[in-house]
C-alpha cells in the first residue's frame, strides 16, 4: 500500500514549520524532511528547533517517514558536490557527515528513514581510472552506518539516479548486496525509473519488495543529447542519442545529429581540425552539411531555460564543471533561449530518453496507475513522496494537483 507524502524540497519558499503544515491542509499523510541552506540546515538546528518540528508534526497530525539529506546542499552551482564516492577524503568526510546528520535528526524526530544519493562520476574519476569509485561508495555507506545505535530503527536508503554511478534499481540492489548490513536499504524514484529502465513497469516489480520509500513526479520523452570528450574511434549509436563532443585542445563542440551537424567554435577549423570532425561525423553516418557557429554569437546571459538545462548538465558524468559551463549557451541555442529553437524538446541525459526534470504527476507521460499497481502487488508497503523541486514557484499549485491526481489512483490500485 502507497501513503502519499510530500516532500519539503518542493516547499523551500515557505517557513519550515508551514511548509508541513500546508502540506497537511492538502490533505497528504506524511511529510518528507528534507535539508535545505536556508529553510532545514542541519548545521544551524537546535534540539528547539527539532523540538518545534516535532510538536507541528503532532499538530498537523501528520507522518514523517523520512529525512532527506539534499544531494544539492553544499554548493549550489555544483549539486550532489562533494559526494560519497568523491576522491578527495576531505570531500567525501563532508558528505559522510550530512548523512550522520540526517541519522541524529531522523533519531531526534523519531523517523525510521534517511536518503542518500551515490554521486557521479567525474573529471577526477576520469583522471584516475585506478581508484574504483564503488570501492569508494561502499567505504562511505559502512561510516554512516556507523552512526546508527544497535538499538534503534532507522535505515539508510539508496536512491539511484540517472547519470549517477547508481543509476539503476538493479544497481542499487547490487550495492545492497555489496554492503551487506540490514539497516541499508532500497529507495525507488519513480520518475527516475522512468528515465533509467528501458522497462520501468517491470523493474518497479523486481525492486517493490527490497524497497522501503518512493520519490513521485511525473516525466516525459526529450532530445537525449551525450557530451562525450574527443577521442580516437568514438562510438556514435545515433538511435540512442544525440553527440556534442568536446575538443579540449579548441574548447570547440561538435554536435553529432543526423539533420543538424554544427560547430561551435571561437575560430574556423584548421585542416586537420576539420578532417577530425569529417571522421566523426562519417563515423556516426551523419552526411548532412556542417554548420559553423561563431561561438563568441551564442547568448551567455539567463534565460527561462535555465532551471532545465541547469539539471541536465549537472547529470552529465566524467567531465568538469568548466566544460559543462561552457556547453551552457550551446544548449540554451539549440533549445531557443534567443532566436528560434532547433530542439524542440527538453534535453535529456538518460538511458531511455526520458527527460530527468520533475513534472508534476498526471502532467508527463509517466503511467503512474500501472507504476502503483506493480509496486502494490509486488509487495511495496510505505510512503510515496511527490518531490517536485522543479515547481517551488508555484508550489500551491503544485501541492494541491498533485494530491488531487494521486489519491485517485493510490485508491484504485
Amino acid at each position: 500500500m502507497i501513503q502519499l507524502s510530500y516532500s519539503t524540497f518542493g516547499l523551500t519558499n515557505l517557513p519550515f514549520l508551514d511548509a508541513i503544515d500546508a502540506v497537511a491542509k492538502a490533505g497528504y499523510a506524511g511529510v518528507e524532511l528534507s535539508f535545505h541552506r536556508d529553510q532545514f540546515n542541519p548545521f544551524n538546528l537546535t534540539d528547539a528547533d527539532l523540538d518545534a518540528v516535532k510538536q507541528q508534526l503532532a499538530r498537523s497530525g501528520i507522518a514523517a517517514p523520512c529525512v532527506a539529506t539534499a544531494s544539492h546542499f553544499f554548493t549550489p552551482q555544483r549539486p550532489h558536490e562533494p559526494s560519497l564516492l568523491s576522491l578527495d577524503l576531505a570531500g567525501r568526510k563532508r558528505r559522510i557527515d550530512l548523512v550522520k546528520r540526517g541519522i541524529r535528526v531522523a533519531r531526534h524526530l523519531d523517523v525510521n528513514l534517511v536518503t542518500f544519493g551515490s554521486g557521479f562520476r567525474r573529471d577526477e574519476h576520469a583522471r584516475h581510472p585506478e581508484v574504483d569509485p564503488c570501492e569508494l561508495l561502499a567505504d562511505s555507506i559502512h561510516e554512516c552506518l556507523r552512526e546508527i545505535r544497535d538499538d534503534e530503527d532507522i535505515t539508510l536508503l539508496i536512491e539511484p539516479e540517472p547519470g549517477m554511478v547508481i543509476e539503476t534499481m538493479e544497481q542499487g540492489l547490487a550495492l545492497i548486496e555489496a554492503v551487506g548490513d540490514k539497516r541499508f536499504a532500497l529507495h525507488i524514484d519513480i520518475c527516475h525509473a522512468y528515465c533509467s529502465e528501458t522497462d520501468y513497469i517491470g523493474a518497479l516489480g523486481k525492486a517493490a519488495a527490497h524497497a522501503r520509500y518512493l520519490h513521485i513526479s511525473d516525466a516525459r520523452e526529450g532530445y537525449n543529447l551525450k557530451i562525450v570528450a574527443d577521442a580516437d574511434e568514438l562510438h556514435f549509436d545515433m538511435g540512442f542519442a544525440s553527440y556534442l563532443v568536446y575538443f579540449p585542445a579548441t574548447a570547440a563542440f561538435l554536435l553529432v545529429d543526423r539533420k543538424q551537424p554544427m560547430y561551435f567554435c571561437d575560430d574556423a577549423p584548421t585542416p586537420a581540425q576539420r578532417a577530425r570532425i569529417d571522421a566523426h561525423l562519417a563515423r556516426a553516418g551523419v552526411s548532412a552539411a556542417l554548420r559553423l557557429v561563431a561561438y563568441s554569437s551564442l547568448h551567455a546571459g539567463n534565460s527561462a531555460l535555465d532551471d532545465e538545462i541547469f539539471t541536465y548538465l549537472i547529470s552529465m558524468p566524467g567531465l568538469s564543471y568548466e566544460v559543462l559551463e561552457r556547453a551552457h549557451p550551446i544548449i540554451a541555442f539549440l533549445r531557443g533561449a534567443r532566436g528560434p529553437a532547433l530542439v524542440d524538446k527538453m534535453v535529456a541525459n538518460t538511458l531511455t530518453g526520458i527527460v530527468h526534470f520533475h513534472e508534476i504527476p498526471g502532467e508527463g507521460t509517466l503511467d503512474l496507475a500501472a507504476s502503483f499497481k506493480a509496486l502494490n502487488d509486488n509487495g511495496f508497503n510505505g510512503f510515496g513522496s511527490v518531490e517536485l523541486y522543479h515547481h517551488v514557484e508555484s508550489w500551491q499549485a503544485a501541492l494541491a494537483a498533485s494530491h488531487r491526481h494521486l489519491a485517485a489512483i493510490a485508491q484504485s490500485a
